[in-house]
């Protein structure tokens, strides 16, 4: 971003009318809605997408975890093609790929055509779009309060879109097909492009601005391999092993060759300069567990009820109406919040509420089979994760200047949606593979879960009181 860009957009935020940025969230948080719905409104089809499609829960697990996983490794490079296409731009052609593979998805007559719709369509179609939402949030607020509000509503609808993604996607399943439930990703889609055609890009786009073709390449693979060789874990220990060094190697491959395209004063895909801030650092931890203890319980409640329990696709869905209020009571309520307690004290609360939500999960369902044993750890869940996914991205966005909003929203959103995809990729291993069967690995499962929400919470509490701003 140039400094004549960083120029006018200093001057030019501030002159918006309220009412104007208020209609400007509203696409941008529906926007963040429709992609966290389509990671967890596939789980409770799974029966009726196996046997559709004649495949098994490990093929639809492929598919929910390949199209969080293509989000994930292509977020930081479509985040630096915003500032060189511009933010608009960036945003329409993401929803209309999205739309593409929502449509075919919907008619995909096997699993390979719903794998190019579902995870390589509309994944691609999130990572384009994703980026441009929390720069435009970024740049049209500037105090923490205000930003806290634009990032309230559009965290608090991605959270609300992956907690009523099985109700939604239970409803429609069982009233229809679970076919229609992507019709209806389209519909919502095809309806933010026209609430978005006023949109004002606040920065012009930069044609010129370098792209690291080669730094792009070495973290999609790594990240590739890593994701990949967790899937194989239980079932194919050598590639696990395998894929886990590759991935390892070609990530600490790609911080060596940003790190040495800096030094030799080119443009680098990503700035080691980001990583330098520990507040952020430490913010960017509980972001990835945030979305790998959400995404992980979506995947492992919904598979157990349908497998073990027998329960349909609405009354799976209707179980995480509990974690859909919660997230909905907490997340709208972060703007209050932000005004009565630190950053660092909502993301500390929200791990504890969680982790007891994930401690009645493990002792309930243990102790009754009756569908209400779910309710109560759901919805503390709900709760938990609500009151502190807005802070935790807050204080990311806001550790680093205009300069560096591409940069980081792109490596931000990349963070929490490789948390996505470890959350469906390490439970959905657990729960398919031989060493455990039934309810015990559905135990075991939430007890990794417990084990990363109990990291996520030494990184809050390792949050300094007064976060740091880098320095453009």
């Amino acid at each position: 971003m140039s400094d004549s860009a960083l120029s006018a957009s200093s001057t030019l935020a501030p002159e918006q009318p309220a009412v104007s940025r208020r209609r400007l969230i509203l696409p941008l948080a529906l926007a963040q809605f429709i992609c966290s719905f389509a990671g967890s409104n596939m789980n409770v089809m799974i029966t009726d997408i196996s046997a559709d499609l004649d495949t098994t829960v490990k093929g639809v697990q492929t598919a929910i975890t390949l199209f969080l996983l293509i989000m994930a490794i292509l977020m930081i490079p479509c985040s630096k093609l915003t500032d060189r296409w511009g933010r608009k731009r960036c945003f329409t052609l993401g929803l209309t790929l999205y739309g593409v593979g929502a449509l075919l998805s919907a008619v995909s007559p096997n699993l390979g055509v719903l794998i190019l719709g579902n995870s390589v369509f509309e994944g691609v179609g999130t990572a384009l779009l994703i980026p441009p939402v929390y720069i435009l949030a970024t740049l049209w607020f500037n105090d923490l309060t205000s930003r806290a509000w634009a990032f309230g509503a559009i965290s608090g609808l991605g959270g609300v879109g992956a907690a009523a993604g099985p109700l939604i996607g239970g409803l429609i399943t069982t009233g229809i097909s679970w076919r229609a439930a992507f019709v209806f990703q389209a519909a919502v889609v095809a309806t933010i492009i026209l609430l978005s055609r006023r949109l004002a890009d606040p920065l012009p786009p930069d044609p010129t601005r370098p792209f690291d073709a080669v730094g792009a390449i070495l973290s999609a693979v790594g990240m590739f391999c890593v994701v990949f060789g967790i899937l194989q874990a239980g079932t194919n220990n050598v590639l696990f092993a395998v894929f886990l060094v590759l991935g390892v190697a070609f990530l600490i491959g790609f911080y060596l060759y940003i790190r040495s395209r800096e030094r030799a004063g080119k443009e680098a895909l990503l700035s080691t300069g980001l990583f330098k801030n520990r507040t952020s650092d430490l913010a960017l931890v509980t972001q990835n567990i945030q979305w790998l203890v959400l995404m992980g319980v979506s995947f492992v409640v919904s598979v157990f009820l349908q497998t073990v329990r027998g329960y349909s696709a609405i009354g799976t869905g209707v179980v995480f109406t509990a974690a859909t209020v919660g997230v909905l009571v907490s997340s709208f309520a972060a703007g209050r919040l932000a005004k009565k307690y630190s950053q660092r004290t909502l993301i500390v609360a929200g791990f504890l509420v969680t982790l007891a939500g994930i401690g009645l999960l493990l002792g309930f369902v243990h102790s009754s089979d009756r569908v209400v044993a779910f309710v109560p750890g759901l919805l503390l869940i709900g709760l938990g994760l609500g009151v502190m996914l807005t802070p935790s991205v807050n204080v990311v966005q806001s550790s680093f200047p205009e300069n560096l909003q591409g940069e980081i929203s792109g490596l931000s959103r990349s963070v929490s949606n490789l948390g996505s995809t470890f959350g469906t990729a390490i439970a959905g291993t657990i729960l398919v593979s031989v060493v455990a069967t039934g309810t015990k690995s559905y135990a075991i499962a939430m007890i990794v879960l417990g084990v990363f929400g109990l990291i996520g919470l030494v990184a809050a509490l390792r949050l300094p009181a007064k976060p740091q701003r880098v320095a453009s």
